[in-house]
């Protein structure tokens, strides 16, 4: 028997459970991914207690988006994988689990030089911030404004941009500083000051931003420093976006991905695995924990008890 994490109710952490589940069967289209390291997204917990709906429980459902792992069985129709690969997966319900049966189309390939976990980190973080950068037209002659750079998604779009050539400045704690130099971005303090201090290390107008933050000194300092409104998105607060005269991606926007933007979601996963292997891209990573304490890894997200990437490990 393989093993998952469901959910019968809407709630807490508590309410995550793991339990045993059928071997996973590949049908046409799909590959059995023997899983050795699920990514843990606040969009995750965030469904999970209902800040994001989902459709009605009506048996208990998985848990995870993102994960890596090893093929151990193709279905029909299924070329370009063999039994053995190693593969990231992106995009499909249930990873929070021993093995998963996946659509081969949401599958890369991992080389020897990027490790599973960085693999499983990579789906949803990597996705947005890629999708988001390529909706906004990011190019070599931007300064681009991230808020909530040393999030997960955050640094995605710092080395994103930073690799495509664009100025980058990202807002965080004072402890996360030396991590966006480290990426390339010029890091500046959240609080009261948060546009002059954006104004002063800005070697030029800023041009565009992505919000990931979702706070309304992120939404007011980017509406005042950014001149062209369709430069401005965010991928938090998509209810309200439109109040505001600016995008949204996902986030809870009533208005979704076009069929460009998906494509590129699904773009940025083999392409922020060439960028690992070759050694301009990384992950920075929080804690490692058994798949039996997908609980605790919630707790931990939810509150903002680290900072990197948690995992989940079968």
């Amino acid at each position: 028997m393989a093993h998952a994490i469901v959910h019968a109710a809407i709630g807490g952490p508590e309410v995550l459970t793991l339990v045993e589940i059928p071997e996973p069967e590949p049908a046409a289209g799909e590959a059995v991914v023997r899983i050795e390291a699920a990514g843990v997204n606040p969009i995750d917990a965030k469904q999970r207690g209902g800040v994001r709906p989902i459709p009605p429980l009506t048996e208990p459902r998985r848990v995870g988006f993102d994960g890596a792992g090893v093929v151990t069985a193709l279905g029909d129709g299924v070329s370009g994988l063999a039994i053995g690969d190693r593969v990231a997966i992106r995009d499909t319900l249930g990873t929070y689990s021993t093995a998963l049966a996946v659509p081969a189309a949401h599958l890369a390939p991992l080389p020897d030089a990027v490790t599973a976990g960085e693999g499983a980190a990579l789906g949803i973080p990597a996705g947005t911030a890629y999708q988001s950068l390529r909706s906004l037209g990011v190019r070599d002659d931007d300064v681009l404004l991230v808020h909530a750079g040393s999030g997960a998604v955050g640094q995605a779009a710092v080395q994103f941009a930073v690799a495509w050539g664009a100025t980058v400045i990202a807002t965080g704690g004072p402890g996360s500083h030396e991590r966006l130099r480290e990426l390339g971005a010029i890091p500046v303090a959240y609080g009261e000051g948060l546009e002059e201090r954006i104004r002063a290390v800005a070697p030029r107008p800023v041009t565009v931003a992505l919000d990931g933050a979702g706070t309304d000194e992120a939404i007011e300092a980017s509406l005042a420093l950014v001149s062209d409104r369709e430069r401005i998105a965010t991928i938090v607060r998509g209810p309200d976006a439109a109040s505001f005269g600016i995008r949204a991606f996902s986030g809870g926007s009533p208005i979704p991905l076009s069929a460009q933007e998906l494509v590129w979601r699904a773009e940025a996963l083999p392409a922020t695995i060439a960028l690992i292997a070759a050694g301009r891209f990384s992950v920075e990573f929080g804690p490692d924990l058994p798949l039996a304490d997908a609980a605790e890894a919630h707790r931990l997200i939810e509150v903002r008890a680290v900072r990197g990437k948690i995992l989940l490990h079968p």
